[in-house]
C-alpha cells in the first residue's frame, strides 16, 4: 500500500495496482483527471509491480524488471519524464534501471538502485534532491557521496536515506530539525542523523521523521509531539536529534502522515499518535495524542501506510482497513464520510460539503446531489423558481457534482466530468454562458473542460483547469479577471501569466491564486490593501503577495484575506473596518499580518466582514463583524481578536456567508447561526440566532 495527500494505492498479489480517492491531477492512473473515486479502480497498463510510493498528488511504481513508472501531478518534474506535464496514465521514468526502492515527497521523488546509489528528481527549492543545488529537476540526478543505501523516505521538502550499516542520512528543509543533525539549518547535500545506528526502516511526515531500530524501538525527530513526545501545546518546537518514542517495543513497521504517525508491533497491533482532527488515529475520537494509543479492533495486521490525514492497514486476510479524512473517497469505502475507526475498503477481497452565499446556503451530499435554501430572488437556489425556501430543496437536473462555489446571488457547480454548471444572477456575465440573462436552473458554462476547482464572488467567477491555468469571467471594472483589461466578459478568458496554480479565490472586486510553490498571487481592486503588496494600486494582471511563502490554503472575504501556513499559523491582510483581520485594531492592513493566538489551525473561512478558524483540538474561534450573531458566541458584539465560540465537539468543517456561518460535525449534522432574514439558517424560521443551531436537512 501507499498513500498520498488524498489518494490511496494498493498492489495486489498479481502485481496489478489499484487506486482510489482524489484524482484532480490524474494520480489514480486510470486515464482521467477529473472524477475522484470512492472505490478502487485499476491503474492502466501496469503489471508486475513490486513496490509503490505516493506523493502529494503523484504516484510511483517499480516493476519487477527494475524500471520505474510514474503518473499524476508533474508541475515540478516529479514524474521524472523530462517534462512538467501531468500524466493520467503511467509513464516510464527514463534512464532508471535496477531500482529496488522508491519514495515520494510532496513534490519530489527518490529511487534506490541495486548498486546502492540514490537518484532524485522534482522540486528542489529546499535542496531536497541532495545534489548540492536548489535547482528543480525533471529527470533523475544522482545524490553525490551516498553509497550502500537500502531504503529512502521523503517528507515535505526533505529526504532521508538508510545505509547498509544502519546509519541514516538526511538533506533538504530543516525548520523543525527534521534532518536530525542537531541544527535547524537547511542542507542541499546529505548529513548524518545524529546518534542513530542499527536502523531497519524509515518514515517521513510533513515535518517529522521516524526510524525503526533492529531492537524494535522507534525513534523520532522534527516537530515535537509528532514524534511521540508530550508537551507540544500550544506551540510546537523542533527536536533536532532523535529521541525514543516512549512505551513502544516490538515494533516491526512505521508510517508517517502529515501530522500523525503509525507503528505496527510484532503482535499485529497498530499504535498511533499525533493530529487526530479527522479521525486518522482510528481510536474513535478526534483527540490529538502526544504518545502512542492502540487502534482498537484491529488484529492480524501485516502492513501500514499513512496519507496526509488518513491511515491504511493491511490484514492477513488480504483486506484493507482505513480511517480518517475521506473528503475525496480516499478511504475507499464508497463514501466521502470521515471515519474515526477503521472501515473496510470496498472491492479488495452519504452532506460532504457546505457553502454559504450572501443570503442563501448550499449543501453537497455524498450522492452528488445539491441542496439549497434561503434567498432566491435571482434564482440562486436553482430550483426553477424565485421563491425563497426556509428548508432545503434539491437543485434539479444535477448529478455527479464534486464541488460548489457561490457568492451573493449566483452559484457554480463542478461535475465529475470536469464541466461547470451555473445558475442565479447574471447581470455582469458571471454565469459564463455568453449572456447576461438570469438563470433559475443550471446551465453549462461552454468551452470549459478539465476543470478541477471553482470560486465565485459578487459578480465574477474563476475556474482552475487541470493544467494549472486559471480562467475567469464576469465583472471586470477593477481588473479582477486578470486578463490585462477592465472589459467585462460573459464567457471565460484565461488569466495572464499564471501557471502551476493549485487553488483560487474570488474576492468582491479582486482575485487570488495559490501556486504549488506556496506563493500567493493577486490582482484586481486594491483600495484597502486587499492585494497584500503594500500599495493601494489596482492590478489587471497577477502579482505576488509580499513576503508570504509556505502557504497551504487561502480564504477570501469581502475585502480581507486569510492564509494558512504549513506551520498552522494564520496570516491576514486587507479591509479591517470591523476587526476581521484579527489584529486588535480596525486599521486596514496592506501587507500580511500574523493573527495572534492562532496555532494548530486545520480549517478556516472568511465571510464578508467576519472570520472563523478551527483548531486541531476542535476549538472554533471567530472575530470581526457580529451584528447578526454570525460569530456564534451568543452576543452581537464585534470582536477585534479571535474569540472562542460555544463548545462544538466533533467539528470537521466551517463556512461563512455574508452575515451567517455554518459548521459541519463528523456525524453529518449541519449547524448554522447568524442572520436569517431569508431563511439561510435552514431551520424553518426567519429569526437570527447568535448561537449555533441545527439545519433541518431531509
Amino acid at each position: 500500500m501507499a498513500s498520498g495527500d488524498t489518494h490511496s494505492l494498493a498492489r495486489l498479489s498479481d502485481g496489478t495496482v489499484w487506486a482510489w480517492g482524489s484524482n484532480n491531477s490524474g494520480q489514480l492512473g486510470d486515464g482521467t483527471s477529473t472524477a475522484a473515486r470512492a472505490t478502487p479502480a485499476q491503474v492502466s497498463g501496469l503489471t508486475g509491480v513490486t513496490a509503490l510510493a505516493a506523493g502529494f498528488s503523484h504516484s510511483l511504481a517499480v516493476r519487477q524488471d527494475g524500471t520505474v513508472w510514474a503518473w499524476g501531478s508533474n508541475s515540478s518534474g516529479q514524474l521524472g519524464d523530462g517534462t512538467t506535464t501531468s500524466r493520467s496514465t503511467p509513464v516510464q521514468v527514463p534512464g532508471l534501471t535496477d531500482v529496488t526502492a522508491l519514495a515520494a515527497g510532496s513534490y519530489h521523488s527518490l529511487a534506490v538502485r541495486q548498486d546502492g546509489t540514490v537518484w532524485t528528481w522534482g522540486l528542489n527549492n529546499y535542496g531536497q534532491l541532495g545534489d548540492g543545488t536548489t535547482t528543480s529537476r525533471s529527470t533523475p540526478v544522482q545524490v553525490p557521496g551516498l553509497t550502500d543505501v537500502t531504503a529512502v523516505a521523503a517528507g515535505f521538502g526533505f529526504s532521508l536515506a538508510r545505509r547498509q550499516d544502519g546509519t541514516v542520512w538526511a538533506w533538504g528543509l530543516n525548520d523543525y530539525g527534521q534532518l536530525g543533525d542537531g541544527t535547524t539549518t537547511q542542507r542541499s547535500t546529505p548529513v548524518q542523523v545524529s546518534g542513530l545506528t542499527g536502523t531497519t526502516t524509515l518514515a517521513a511526515g510533513l515535518t517529522h521523521a521516524l526510524a525503526l531500530r533492529n531492537d524494535g524501538t522507534v525513534w523520532g525527530w522534527g516537530q515535537a509531539g509528532l514524534v511521540g513526545q508530550p508537551g507540544n501545546e500550544p506551540t510546537p518546537w523542533a527536536i533536532s536529534t532523535p529521541v525514543q518514542v516512549p512505551g513502544l517495543t516490538g515494533a516491526t513497521a512505521v508510517a508517517a502522515g502529515s501530522y500523525h504517525s503509525l507503528v505496527l508491533r510484532n503482535d499485529s497491533t497498530v499504535w498511533a499518535w499525533g493530529n487526530n482532527d479527522l479521525g486518522q488515529l482510528g481510536d474513535g475520537t478526534t483527540t490529538p495524542r502526544n504518545t502512542p494509543v492502540q487502534v482498537p479492533g484491529l488484529t492480524g495486521v501485516i502492513a501500514i501506510a499513512a496519507g496526509s490525514n488518513h491511515s491504511l492497514t493491511l490484514l492477513d486476510d488480504g483486506s484493507v482497513r482505513t480511517c480518517g479524512d475521506n473528503a475525496f473517497g480516499q478511504l475507499g469505502d464508497g463514501k466521502t464520510t470521515h471515519r474515526f475507526t477503521p472501515v473496510q475498503v470496498h472491492g479488495l477481497t452519504g452532506v460532504t460539503a457546505i457553502l454559504a452565499g450572501d443570503r442563501h446556503t448550499l449543501a453537497l451530499r455524498n450522492d452528488g446531489t445539491v441542496w439549497a435554501w434561503g434567498s432566491n430572488s435571482s434564482g440562486q437556489l436553482g430550483d426553477g423558481t424565485t421563491t425563497p425556501r426556509r428548508t432545503p430543496v434539491q437543485v434539479p437536473g444535477l448529478s455527479g457534482i464534486t464541488a460548489l462555489a457561490s457568492s451573493w446571488n449566483h452559484t457554480l457547480a463542478l461535475r465529475n466530468d470536469g464541466t461547470v454548471w451555473a445558475w442565479g444572477s447574471n447581470d455582469h456575465g458571471q454565469l459564463g454562458d455568453g449572456t447576461t440573462t438570469r438563470r433559475s436552473t443550471p446551465v453549462q458554462v461552454p468551452g470549459l473542460s478539465g476543470i478541477t476547482a471553482l470560486s465565485a464572488n459578487v459578480s465574477h467567477s474563476l475556474a482552475l483547469r487541470n493544467d494549472g491555468t486559471v480562467w475567469a469571467w464576469g465583472f471586470n471594472f477593477s481588473g479582477e479577471l486578470g486578463d490585462g483589461t477592465t472589459t467585462q466578459r460573459t464567457s471565460p478568458v484565461q488569466v495572464s501569466g499564471l501557471t502551476d496554480v493549485t487553488a483560487l479565490f474570488a474576492g468582491v472586486e479582486h482575485s487570488m491564486a495559490l501556486r504549488n510553490d506556496g506563493t500567493i498571487w493577486a490582482w484586481g481592486a486594491n483600495g484597502v490593501g486587499q492585494l497584500g503588496d503594500g500599495s493601494s494600486t489596482p492590478r489587471t494582471t497577477p502579482a505576488p503577495v509580499s513576503g508570504l511563502t509556505g502557504i497551504t490554503a487561502l480564504r477570501v472575504g469581502g475585502g480581507h484575506t486569510l492564509a494558512l501556513r504549513q506551520d498552522g499559523t494564520v496570516w491576514a491582510w486587507g479591509w479591517n473596518q470591523y476587526g476581521q483581520v484579527g489584529d486588535g485594531t480596525t486599521t486596514h492592513r496592506r501587507t500580511p499580518f500574523l493573527v495572534p493566538e492562532l496555532t494548530g489551525i486545520t480549517a478556516f473561512s472568511a465571510g464578508f466582514s467576519h472570520s472563523l478558524a478551527l483548531r486541531e483540538n476542535g476549538t472554533l474561534l471567530a472575530w470581526g463583524y457580529n451584528l447578526y450573531g454570525q460569530l456564534g458566541d451568543g452576543t452581537t458584539s464585534p470582536r477585534l481578536t479571535a474569540t472562542q465560540v460555544s463548545s462544538l465537539p466533533g467539528l470537521t468543517a466551517v463556512a461563512t456567508g455574508s452575515s451567517h456561518s455554518l459548521a459541519l460535525l463528523g456525524d453529518g449534522t449541519l449547524l448554522a447561526w447568524g442572520s436569517n432574514s431569508n431563511g439561510q439558517l435552514g431551520n424553518g424560521t426567519e429569526a437570527a440566532n447568535p448561537t449555533p443551531g441545527p439545519v433541518s436537512l431531509p
